[in-house]
């Protein structure tokens, strides 16, 4: 069963971001709709990563508004993004290299552990029920994922395409509503894409969870995309289905050098 298509739940206002001189975003405009899988896509430098860090408050903007979820703001905040329900990873792989996969999926709940320092320290009252109850998500993400068999083996030793399927099962352990994904096939043999892919596709349909994605793969995108929106030198040059943009002449003038 296909699944649906909701209301816009993320609104993107006239976004326009400077550092210094540097212009990286110019007057941006678009949304993102519930359950959707939204890219973006463009030359590097082109601002992508830095809409995603407006997005999770890393960057904020100096013109633009933000709408999530009817809630007008004129930038987000990192902690009240996460706790809104937005979950990032990143171009770069940005793990605890030294602790095992279970323990770096664990510090995807930190957020919804209740208990304080010194009950967490002596593992007694509801600090060990509550560890109990974050560790049996952390258990399903990881049988998700199919990364049963390296759960207990130290991150800085596996390879880079688990690693960057170990960063995902982080984000998902957050259960979040929008999953913001940096270029998550970087770097990736075919296999590792596909396997990926698949992933992606999994947690878009079965968990209903909205995807923001930023991927140079081509053929990625626009098998996996409902909406691509397009960026070059900070500004939007394209925006539409897989179908729309790939006949956009700017588009292609963007990634060829010229219209055919």
């Amino acid at each position: 069963m296909a699944r649906e298509i909701g209301d816009v739940v993320l609104d993107l206002r006239g976004i326009s971001l400077r550092f210094g001189g540097v212009k990286a975003l110019t007057d941006i405009s678009f949304d993102v709709r519930e359950h959707e899988i939204r890219a973006i896509i463009g030359p590097n430098g082109a601002g992508k990563s830095s809409m995603l860090n407006v997005i999770n408050g890393v960057y904020r903007p100096q013109e633009g508004e933000i709408v999530f979820h009817g809630e007008r703001r004129r930038d987000m905040d990192t902690h009240a993004a996460a706790e809104a329900g937005i979950a990032r990873t990143f171009q770069n792989i940005a793990l605890f290299k030294g602790m095992s996969v279970l323990d770096n999926l664990m510090t995807g709940r930190n957020l919804m552990m209740k208990c304080n320092f010194l009950e967490h320290a002596f593992w007694w009252g509801r600090a060990r029920s509550e560890e109990l109850a974050h560790r049996a998500k952390v258990e399903e993400v990881i049988d998700f994922l199919e990364i049963e068999h390296i759960r207990k083996t130290p991150v800085g030793r596996l390879p880079y395409g688990l690693q960057k399927r170990v960063e995902l099962g982080r984000a998902l352990a957050a259960e979040p509503k929008m999953l913001l994904l940096d270029e998550p096939m970087a770097g990736m043999n075919v296999e590792e894409k596909q396997d990926m892919c698949r992933f992606i596709l999994d947690v878009n349909d079965q968990f209903g969870t909205t995807i923001v994605l930023i991927e140079h793969d081509m053929g990625v995108v626009m098998d996996l995309s409902d909406r691509v929106v397009v960026l070059d030198y900070g500004k939007k040059i394209g925006d539409g289905t897989p179908d729309e943009v790939r006949a956009n002449k700017a588009v292609i003038d963007a990634y060829l050098g010229v219209s055919h």
